[in-house]
């Protein structure tokens, strides 16, 4: 790959001083470029506002990811919904029980907008010892809810930021009834898994008996959506609707049961497990699943030298294969063949993916 500069060796030299005069700190190689980056845009006489754009965006992004990084080892669900739910309302009501649920009885954090309604609710059941706060600043509303440790509040200037800082470190999403932004990001989310731009995750969606609002949701989805070939059948296994909390919180634990992670290595889909599948359920995995397979089959194998020289995941056992990186619904349902092979257990959590 052609070496990224800013075409001038003077300056390319005082950017390595600079590293060099900065100390120890990870990943220099884009740390370099991301000065030369600043450099350029500099060079480009960009205009004031977009550089304030890009100025906010990079700077929002790093203190997001700060601040998770002290809590990467431990599960978190994103919630979403509406801002204007009130305190006993049905839905409220419904939240607040999801993630006292997914906190105190399944040891997971809580990454909410940090607003009221739904937002609040979330916090409010997982309590502010296990939530995150990813607000954004608008001129009607912007302050956080009481239920969040300041030092996990995340003040946002754009939505497109703030949408990273809400997908990119959790390893399930729940979405409640909401207005316009609610459906924004669960488009969003589900666009994100259904092309790969992100590794796959258990997506609920989850409403108060007698609501209606996801059951309207499902009739669009499929009778517009997948009944004009927009979508695929498969990708209808994207995402689960329910009214019960116990239903939500099994579909997410559910996921973890045995698969852990996914990588690319020199062009093969790897996914790591707690337990590989047996001679016998590889056999029928191969035959169920031939569609998503390019060349070659579903094959058992060691780490591979690259998960190696990186020390990843080489606790795990691995399965690999062509995967045609088309067919994620199918993807999906591959993930839950797998996690039906084993017996509940306490699951153990990777750190999230979001693919850049």
């Amino acid at each position: 790959m052609r070496p990224y500069t800013t075409g001038d060796q003077r300056l390319n030299d005082l950017i390595d001083q600079l590293l060099s005069a900065a100390g120890e700190g990870a990943h220099p190689d884009l740390v370099r470029e991301l000065i030369v980056s600043a450099v350029k845009l500099y060079h480009d006489h960009a205009d004031r506002a977009d550089v304030k754009l890009i100025n906010a965006a990079v700077k929002e992004m790093r203190y997001s990811t700060l601040v998770f990084a002290r809590y990467r080892d431990t599960p978190k669900v994103t919630i979403f919904g509406s801002a204007r739910a009130k305190p006993g309302e049905p839905n409220y009501q419904l939240a607040y029980d999801f993630a006292h649920e997914m906190v105190h009885n399944r040891g997971w954090m809580v990454v909410t907008g940090a607003g009221p309604g739904i937002m609040q609710a979330g916090n409010e059941g997982a309590g502010a010892d296990h939530s995150f706060g990813v607000n954004i600043r608008l001129p009607f509303e912007d302050s956080a809810n009481p239920y969040i440790q300041s030092d996990r509040i995340i003040n946002f200037k754009y939505f497109f930021t703030r949408k990273v800082g809400l997908v990119k470190e959790s390893h399930a999403f729940a979405l409640f009834p909401g207005g316009f932004g609610t459906m924004d990001e669960t488009f969003e989310v589900l666009t994100l898994v259904q092309t790969g731009k992100s590794d796959l995750h258990p997506i609920v969606m989850l409403e108060a008996d007698g609501t209606g609002y996801w059951e309207t949701f499902n009739a669009f989805v499929r009778e517009d959506l997948l009944g004009n070939g927009f979508i695929s059948e498969p990708d209808l296994s994207l995402y689960k609707t329910t009214h019960r909390v116990e239903d939500a919180a099994n579909e997410i634990s559910h996921f973890y049961a045995n698969y852990r992670s996914q990588r690319y290595v020199d062009g093969m889909l790897v996914l790591r497990l707690v337990q590989a599948p047996d001679a016998d359920e590889l056999e029928r995995l191969n035959d169920e699943f031939a569609d998503i397979v390019t060349s070659g089959k579903i094959a058992v194998i060691p780490p591979t030298e690259a998960e190696i020289r990186d020390r990843d995941a080489l606790e795990d056992q691995r399965i690999a294969f062509a995967f045609n990186r088309r067919s994620y619904g199918r993807l999906r349902q591959l993930v839950d063949a797998l996690n039906d092979l084993v017996e509940p257990r306490p699951v153990v959590h990777p750190p999230p993916t979001f693919n850049v």
